[in-house]
């Protein structure tokens, strides 16, 4: 539950190897955009764009520029395997939340990358100062579902039929949520500050 603020580039060893953890820019556009086109489309279908258009890509990377998303991007071998990225909107009626992206590589699946990923991605959430965040994923994604209920993640809603891929067939999104002002809250009251930063 710790507040630290992360210092970007880092290099974290997995089970995949190295994996060096940056901040995404403008100038790593291409290599994105390789990256989301290798994706399968059953992969991207809780994100709510389609990152694997360049048009979609390169509106990304100007909300990036304007602040309005971080993305931090895994690389190994100079090539990107993962991205997670922050979404808020300060403007809206729920400014204290934000919502985690993340999508990696299935080459590197099961070898600890989403998990150090997903680690990096909650700290950058945890250190912005969010109350609550919240993370999608289609209901068969039960890998990533666990991942994020490890971080301490609960179910709060299925919704139904709710993305349709390029076939016609549509899909149920799980909504996971951590309320981490709450939990904070908790572990203080417990007299475990040193827990919470």
């Amino acid at each position: 539950m710790s507040t630290e603020v992360r210092s970007y580039p880092r290099r974290v060893k997995t089970e995949g190897g190295e994996i060096e953890f940056r901040h995404m820019t403008a100038a790593d556009e291409a290599a994105v955009l390789a990256f989301a086109q290798k994706l399968p489309v059953h992969d991207l279908l809780f994100i709510p764009r389609n990152i694997s258009e360049p048009k979609v890509l390169s509106a990304w990377i100007k909300e990036i520029d304007r602040g309005g998303l971080v993305s931090l991007l895994a690389i190994k071998d100079g090539a990107v395997v993962g991205c997670g990225t922050i979404v808020r909107d300060p403007l809206s009626w729920s400014p204290h939340v934000g919502e985690i992206r993340m999508v990696v590589s299935k080459d590197v699946r099961g070898l600890g990358v989403g998990r150090a990923l997903s680690q990096e991605t909650f700290a950058l959430a945890l250190g912005s100062g969010l109350e609550k965040i919240v993370a999608q994923m289609t209901v068969d994604q039960t890998g990533a579902i666990a991942l994020f209920e490890s971080l301490g993640f609960k179910a709060e809603a299925l919704l139904h039929d709710q993305v349709r891929d390029l076939a016609g067939k549509t899909h149920d999104i799980v909504m996971l949520g951590h309320n981490v002002a709450k939990v904070r809250a908790q572990l203080e009251a417990y007299g475990v500050p040193e827990a919470v930063g």
